[in-house]
């Protein structure tokens, strides 16, 4: 059947892969986009089943104003992509607190307004699917991207809470995990060139240089096949909660929580210890 999307940070990279992938199977997608002029060769090609708004998501207002416009075009929502962000990268101690700042309302605050413009319909409708585009990132730390982590970390916990409060209601949450992607030139983007770059302190130019080769390492997942990824994901009757897209990173998560839980059972005396007597 038919489904009807709603896609954020629809003008490049992945979502607009979403868009387009969706759109050449007939569906209908309300695509969002700060500039919506990224999005007129849809227009040509798709015509009405393809709906362009102007959105900051960082503005609530705007957020529930595009999900209403939406709402009222295409009679219904079927599956919302909280897709716009972006990575800042810089260490701790070089973040101001306006970056810090911009990073979450865009990340983290921009994705729950989203949600929280949805869910009525959704409700009403009794059925319906979250996807939150989360990272690798969401999964595990590296250094200088303490900020861009933190609103990854922040929104797989946030949508892991959603999907158990919304299940009820017969609504779907899924969150999508990329590794590296290839932009459309076939590079796999290097995040310490190409991120919102904080202002550098000499005393971490050795640990940049460092990560910087190792930059583009890891093998770069396709786009185009992405988004066919996520029309099996979203077609699912029984959707993952937490789904990796790409191969790269796997074998370092399965790493990074094999020793998170050895951890714990090495210290597991002092953490008995800690809980005292009743």
């Amino acid at each position: 059947m038919t489904k009807t999307w709603f896609v954020t940070g629809s003008s490049r990279g992945l979502g607009r892969e979403f868009v387009e992938a969706a759109l050449s199977r007939g569906d209908q997608v309300a695509a969002t986009a700060r500039n919506t002029s990224s999005l007129d060769d849809l227009v040509a090609a798709y015509g009405d089943a393809v709906l362009p708004i102007g959105l900051d998501v960082t503005h609530k207002a705007a957020v529930f104003a595009s999900v209403q416009q939406a709402r009222e075009h295409f009679g219904r929502l079927d599956v919302v992509v909280n897709n716009a962000g972006y990575a800042q990268i810089g260490a701790i101690e070089e973040l101001t607190e306006a970056q810090l700042r911009d990073q979450l309302e865009t990340n983290l605050f921009g994705a729950v307004w989203v949600v929280q413009a949805v869910l009525p319909h959704l409700r009403e409708q009794g059925g319906g699917h979250i996807i939150q585009m989360s990272s690798a990132a969401g999964l595990i730390a590296m250094p200088l991207g303490g900020a861009y982590h933190l609103s990854k970390w922040a929104l797989e916990a946030l949508n892991d809470s959603l999907a158990q409060e919304v299940a009820g209601f017969g609504i779907k949450v899924t969150l999508v995990e990329p590794g590296g992607f290839a932009t459309r030139s076939g590079k796999n983007p290097d995040p310490l060139a190409n991120g919102h770059l904080a202002e550098t302190n000499p005393a971490y130019d050795g640990l940049r240089k460092y990560l910087g080769g190792l930059a583009g390492k890891q093998p770069a997942g396709d786009p185009a096949a992405a988004a066919q990824a996520l029309l099996k994901v979203v077609d699912s009757d029984n959707p993952p909660l937490r789904v990796l897209f790409g191969q790269g990173f796997y074998p370092m998560i399965q790493q990074v929580y094999a020793d998170r839980l050895k951890t714990w059972a090495d210290w597991q005396d002092l953490s008995v210890e800690a809980h005292g007597q009743l």
